[in-house]
């Protein structure tokens, strides 16, 4: 049976390991697209499609009744 060694007191391999097998992994998930939205950061392509609905017009054709 083997002593117990503190984990300070563990050479540099040993740590690295015993940190592999206790390190997790996340599977199919990625943490950064779980990460939620800056509600307070600029978002361009917000901006870009407010302008494109602003811009849209109807041609209004004024015909003369004078004829």
């Amino acid at each position: 049976m083997d002593k117990f060694v503190p984990y300070e007191k563990l050479s540099k391999s040993e740590k690295r390991k015993l940190d592999r097998q206790r390190r997790k992994t996340w599977g199919a998930l990625s943490p950064v697209t779980r990460k939620p939205q800056n509600p307070k950061a600029y978002n361009r392509k917000k901006n870009r499609q407010q302008n494109e609905d602003n811009d849209t017009f109807m041609p209004v054709l004024f015909l003369n009744k004078s004829a």
